[in-house]
């Protein structure tokens, strides 16, 4: 496989991957990056706790 080859499937993939929009019908971007947010805050709390020096 060349390199023009590569370029034009990729090309051809992402051109297709346009038309779906690529968001899923259940995705809510509040609730998504709500659910990270308190994800990472928990594994803080966790490794704050485990990181005691005194």
């Amino acid at each position: 496989m060349s390199f023009h080859s590569a370029a034009a499937q990729l090309v051809t993939l992402a051109a297709e991957g346009e038309q779906h929009g690529g968001n899923h019908n259940s995705l809510n971007p509040a609730v998504t990056g709500g659910g990270a947010l308190f994800i990472l805050l928990l594994l803080l709390w966790i490794t704050t706790r485990f990181n005691r020096d005194r």
